[in-house]
């Protein structure tokens, strides 16, 4: 069920990955410091450095490769075998119970897939409203995300880096401006 969530997350965002032209990988996003490449780069590269985790390495060096190249001339290729190769390693045998040396804390592999999961749903907003594109989330996800939001980021050394200031929420917000609101997006 996790690694399902996980996918459909993936999914959506390689859906607007797809779409997007070759004039709008320089766009800008919602994550200010990122044009659509660096967005792509930092899920395909994100995706890379969980399963070194996964597979022993340490915060500093998946703090490291953060932003080191992952997509060379095929971006969406690129992405996709970064979704496989990171379903794979999360599927095996104990990978769910293994503690990984995660840049703001310890967590077990099942906690590092749920924040993988909800660093990809995120991004896929990121993504789609920086192409102009629907950004409706899957709404089992936004509604998964919404309940377990604390349970998820419970413990960890989140600060303005990994989550801008929440904006003040547009009055009669739905569940998914609500969860974009917290993940500090604006999403009026």
């Amino acid at each position: 069920m996790a690694l399902d969530r996980f996918l459909l997350a993936s999914k959506g965002f390689a859906d607007h990955l797809r779409a997007v032209s070759p004039d709008r990988w320089t766009a800008p996003t919602p994550c200010t410091e990122w044009d659509v490449r660096a967005l792509v780069n930092h899920m395909t590269r994100g995706n890379l450095n969980y399963v070194g985790l996964l597979r022993g390495a340490t915060r500093e060096e998946f703090l490291a490769l953060r932003d080191a190249d992952a997509l060379g001339d095929d971006p969406v290729g690129a992405f996709a075998e970064s979704v496989g190769v990171f379903a794979a390693a999360f599927a095996e045998d104990g990978a769910l119970d293994r503690v990984v040396d995660y840049p703001l804390g310890k967590l077990t592999g099942r906690r590092a897939l749920d924040v993988r999961t909800a660093d990809s749903a995120v991004h896929t907003w990121d993504l789609a409203r920086a192409l102009g594109a629907d950004e409706t989330l899957d709404p089992s996800l936004v509604t998964w995300l919404e309940e377990h939001f604390d349970a998820i980021y419970a413990g960890l050394a989140l600060g303005p880096r990994f989550f801008a200031a929440p904006p003040p929420g547009p009055p009669g917000a739905s569940r998914q401006e609500r969860l974009l609101t917290r993940f500090g997006r604006d999403p009026r």
